[in-house]
């Protein structure tokens, strides 16, 4: 008898980027947790598991001195999971769409394409299209990289200021915020060409490999100005939109606290490096401790917003936030149709963002409860002044893989530990598993009569 011929299983592609991220994030504790890449004794294996998920997952919450505790083998093991995790949003998703729709029909298959690389399709397949992001990659890494080491050099050895350009390079193009100093990037808070390569590289990274094929080809001369993407432009104009305003708001609440004493260009590039920054990059130039609290309910704000669909920047995204804007003020003015950029948005669309941004806040609000109660028990608020704030700036740092914290981060309990994993995981995998999740439409066999229910 014909041996049975092998059959790929039949999973969703949220079941298999769950398990994907799943099983890259426990193999990489296993590895972080052997004593070959600790500088001492070996991390506890919760620990690693917190490290790992948080460079899987691009966030940069550590509880240990990554340049420190880990040796180079652990710090290269970081680095990788880093490149993995801001490559794994977009290349693990085409790679598993790919796969997954070699059988549908090519109506399907243009969907795909067309949802991966944008309103208008920037090149002809998937497997092109895959192969674009990888090099662009590349590409920005290796220039980030070397400007990076062309400056550390005046600081290091050649071979260690290569490393160092290296490894911050990918962590900001991936959005991931970790770093090799101990103080992260105080250190250069004040200088220029460390400054703006950093934030050039995060908001590369933050803008989505669908918007910067579409730059691309417009800087080659194969696309005019007039035609980008509907996409392209909600995402550029509310880019342009939300970094001016987070550095102005934060130099007008920091001015007489953390950037008092510093020069005028100091506090201009403090100012805009930690607004930029909030699009989930997580480096920081001055101690986020020591902001206030007004700055720091205004940085969760910009946390939970994020960057662009597509990129390696965490949140509910920038396109979300501006199709939630224009749902608002058409409804205000008492208009069916959600329009942008003269364009009609369509229909389905905005579903998917009521229901992405109603789940997103109940989930961290449940968090915030349960977080609350592993790291402060059952304190009145006169026993805990000031340390619910940490909490719900870790919450909302840890789901927008952001990386931002204001010290709790270290002094984390195990159960503290296990709920920041969770709030890391579900913040970079749970949009693209709703998106994977909201592909496919079930009919039901009858629809229930209308009747109206009083809204406010």
């Amino acid at each position: 008898m014909p041996s049975p011929r092998f059959r790929r299983p039949r999973l969703k592609p949220a079941q298999l980027i769950i398990l994907s991220f799943s099983g890259v994030i426990l193999l990489g504790s296993t590895l972080l947790s052997l004593p070959l890449a600790t500088t001492g004794q070996p991390i506890p294996w919760i620990d690693a598991l917190f490290t790992v998920t948080s460079a899987t997952c691009v966030t940069g919450l550590t509880v240990v001195d990554t340049g420190a505790y880990f040796s180079g083998f652990g710090q290269v093991l970081i680095l990788i999971f880093i490149q993995l995790g801001g490559l794994g949003i977009t290349t693990l998703s085409a790679m598993i769409f790919y796969l997954f729709t070699e059988s549908l029909p090519l109506r399907d298959r243009e969907v795909v394409l067309r949802t991966l690389a944008g309103t208008r399709a920037v090149t002809p397949s998937l497997g092109q299209l895959l192969r674009a992001v990888l090099v662009l990659t590349l590409a920005i890494e290796s220039v980030g990289a070397l400007l990076l080491t062309l400056r550390f050099a005046f600081d290091y050895p050649l071979p260690r200021a290569a490393y160092l350009g290296l490894f911050h390079a990918v962590s900001a193009f991936c959005n991931a915020g970790f770093g090799l100093f101990s103080d992260n990037l105080v250190g250069y808070q004040g200088d220029w060409a460390v400054n703006f390569t950093i934030m050039a590289l995060v908001v590369l990274g933050g803008l989505g490999f669908s918007v910067l094929l579409e730059l691309l080809r417009i800087a080659q001369g194969q696309q005019a100005w007039a035609r980008l993407s509907l996409h392209s432009k909600v995402v550029l104009f509310t880019t342009a939109f939300l970094i001016p305003l987070g550095a102005l708001v934060i130099y007008g609440m920091e001015h007489g606290n953390i950037l008092r004493g510093m020069s005028a260009s100091t506090q201009f590039l403090v100012s805009l490096f930690q607004s930029i920054s909030l699009r989930t990059a997580g480096f920081n130039t001055v101690d986020i401790g020591h902001l206030t609290d007004p700055t720091l309910f205004f940085m969760i704000m910009l946390m939970f917003i994020g960057g662009a669909s597509g990129s390696c920047a965490g949140g509910i995204k920038v396109n979300t936030f501006a199709l939630l804007v224009a749902l608002t003020w058409s409804r205000l003015h008492g208009r069916n149709d959600v329009e942008i950029f003269e364009r009609r948005i369509s229909p389905w669309a905005i579903p998917r963002v009521i229901t992405l941004v109603i789940l997103s806040v109940c989930f961290v609000t449940f968090m915030v409860l349960l977080l609350s109660l592993a790291e402060q028990g059952m304190l009145s608020h006169q026993q805990s002044r000031g340390a619910f704030m940490e909490v719900v700036f870790e919450a909302f740092s840890a789901f927008g893989t952001v990386g931002y914290s204001t010290g709790l981060t270290p002094h984390l309990s195990t159960p503290g530990k296990a709920l920041i994993i969770l709030l890391m995981f579900v913040g970079r995998v749970g949009p693209l598993t709703l998106g994977a999740l909201f592909t496919e439409r079930k009919k039901r066999p009858l629809r229930y009569p209308e009747e109206n229910v009083l809204v406010g």
